[in-house]
């Protein structure tokens, strides 16, 4: 019977520090903390999700963007893939390419319904620079879009162990100018603000690791991800210099 109880004797411990810690330097970190926390796995679940959708989708984009022959071959059947940037780098592409090719004559939405061939139109290579500005400026779009709301995650890394610790040092201040007006040293009378003290150094910890292992995880999803959507951006570029650059 008493193994049951074991777990639950640190939780026991934080209740019993968290009550007899003071309410600014105790009670009001503690609480701050906890709110970075909830916040903090909520983005790392969603961002995790996201980024996941993200590599999913890329994978399918690009599989069926190596099997057409003609670069805008996707485009032209108004196949989509919303959920990946390597898709919306091509469709910021395919419209740039579309207004060099018709010279603006043709809203995007209608871009190659002209009746035009596409295999009669020639571009220069100061057509083909607009095009890859183009296709650079959605790469560093996506870039930012990928990562969104990392900020608060490396802001929880940092800023959690900085505040459990403030919280520890003022909560130690107090039990110690408390001990002096009472002008006893009394363990007894001064241990539990020093353990009060104490928890949110622990909680800022306990804050600051899972936050730490996220972000690195998911910096390194984000940077295989960017990595991934610079390649395609040249493989699209080279792939429209082949079809309709004239040598």
């Amino acid at each position: 019977m008493l193994n049951v109880f074991i777990p639950l004797l640190p939780l026991a411990d934080f209740i019993t520090a968290y009550q007899t810690s003071n309410l600014v330097s105790g009670k009001l970190i503690v609480l701050i903390l906890v709110v970075f926390s909830i916040v903090a796995w909520s983005v790392m679940i969603t961002k995790s999700k996201e980024l996941k959708a993200a590599q999913e989708a890329s994978r399918r984009f690009q599989a069926a963007f190596r099997n057409e022959t003609h670069p805008l071959a996707l485009y032209l059947k108004r196949q989509a893939y919303p959920e990946s940037p390597l898709f919306k780098i091509y469709e910021a592409g395919c419209i740039a390419i579309g207004g060099e090719l018709t010279s603006g004559r043709v809203r995007n939405g209608d871009l190659f319904e002209a009746g035009a061939r596409l295999e009669g139109h020639r571009l220069n290579q100061l057509q083909v620079e607009v095009v890859r500005r183009a296709t650079e400026r959605s790469v560093a779009d996506e870039a930012l879009t990928l990562e969104s709301r990392m900020g608060f995650l490396a802001t929880a890394v940092s800023a959690s162990p900085m505040l459990g610790l403030l919280g520890t040092v003022w909560g130690v201040l107090d039990s110690f100018a408390a001990m002096a007006v009472v002008g006893s040293a009394n363990l007894s009378a001064v241990a539990p603000g020093i353990s009060g003290a104490l928890l949110t150094t622990v909680v800022g910890l306990l804050v600051a690791i899972p936050s730490a292992i996220g972000y690195n995880m998911l910096t390194s999803k984000i940077r295989q991800i960017a990595v991934q959507m610079d390649n395609f951006a040249q493989e699209f570029v080279a792939d429209l210099q082949r079809t309709f650059v004239q040598q």
